[in-house]
């Protein structure tokens, strides 16, 4: 049928990118794509648009993450392989209905590859305690597979063993092994304090976030106590959500890269529908992942940053939800 055809083509397509103009010609067929085909994208979009057509991608309607909380994201007569969900920390989960799995696989292989290499080259160890206990994790499913390619005997989980992980990224270094180690933050942090150490072959990629477990801290300051506990010069990032297929990584100081079927675009926090098209300004992130063919992609979140050159941007904080105005303009039992 055309979903088929149209799936087909954009899977081939979206992750060969090889130009801007490739890039928006995408970008465009998918929004005519999830304009016809996603309920309440459409409801939202021609609410804001009426009868006009975007005359650029700062024209498109970007989705506030917040209908993943309260909307089924799907496009019509599309069913669900897979279903991920938020951590939850504040309020009600996110919920993210993927219905192909291989375009994440796809999309987060394909990225971490470009930044890493070869998966297999390295043993991938993960300290996630609270993303392992609240199940149906993005993040998990990822790192999963990674540990998976890797093949490697050591490569795992550890839960709230530090004593096991320090003990096995020792054993590693000393094999000249190299080593990239997940943690959400608290974690890290808190095997830091109690195993300081001077890595060499490892690569410490944080996910974010206290998860409610410690008062959230600038991001200078946490990798500076990391980067000393660990004896490492960078801390890595890993900047994804529920809600998007795709990643973004920095490999320090707090500059993410995205991939070239991922863009990044700012909007005034105060203005949902004015993008701010000027590099080292701040403003609210909006996100396009080509790689939600079949949800929404194009979302409005709630970070703020900043933009710079070459795909690159930086999270500086959360948009405080009282300043928020203008995105409740969809609210129905549809």
């Amino acid at each position: 049928n055309n979903y088929l055809k149209f799936l087909i083509m954009k899977i081939n397509s979206i992750f060969n990118i090889k130009s801007e103009i490739e890039f928006e010609k995408i970008c465009f067929e998918i929004y005519d794509f999830q304009i016809r085909n996603n309920n309440v994208y459409k409801k939202y979009a021609t609410s804001i648009l009426q009868n006009k057509y975007p005359s650029s991608i700062f024209e498109i309607p970007f989705l506030p993450i917040r209908f993943f909380k309260e909307k089924k994201i799907l496009c019509d007569n599309i069913n669900s392989e897979i279903i991920f969900k938020s951590s939850g920390t504040e309020g009600s989960k996110s919920i993210h209905y993927v219905a192909d799995v291989e375009i994440y696989k796809n999309s987060f292989i394909k990225n971490f590859e470009s930044f890493y290499g070869d998966i297999s080259n390295y043993c991938i160890l993960a300290l996630l305690p609270s993303y392992m206990q609240q199940g149906s994790s993005s993040l998990i499913f990822m790192i999963d597979e990674l540990i998976n390619k890797s093949k490697h005997p050591k490569s795992g989980y550890f839960l709230n063993d530090h004593n096991k992980l320090s003990q096995t990224i020792n054993q590693l270094e000393s094999t000249q092994q190299k080593i990239i180690l997940f943690g959400v933050t608290y974690a890290l942090l808190d095997f830091a304090k109690k195993y300081s150490q001077q890595l060499k072959r490892t690569i410490i990629i944080e996910t974010g976030g206290m998860k409610g477990r410690r008062k959230e801290m600038i991001k200078s300051e946490l990798h500076k106590i990391l980067s000393k506990g660990f004896g490492v010069s960078k801390i890595h990032s890993e900047y994804g959500m529920t809600e998007l297929l795709s990643q973004a990584y920095s490999k320090g100081d707090g500059i993410f890269v995205t991939q070239d079927w991922m863009k990044i675009l700012l909007r005034d926090p105060y203005d949902p529908l004015k993008i701010i098209n000027t590099q080292n300004k701040t403003g609210a992130i909006n996100i396009i992942d080509l790689a939600n063919v079949n949800s929404c992609a194009f979302i409005a979140t709630d970070d703020l940053g900043k933009i710079y050159d070459d795909q690159k941007f930086e999270i500086i904080g959360r948009i405080d939800q009282a300043d928020m105005r203008g995105c409740n303009l969809l609210y129905d039992d549809n």
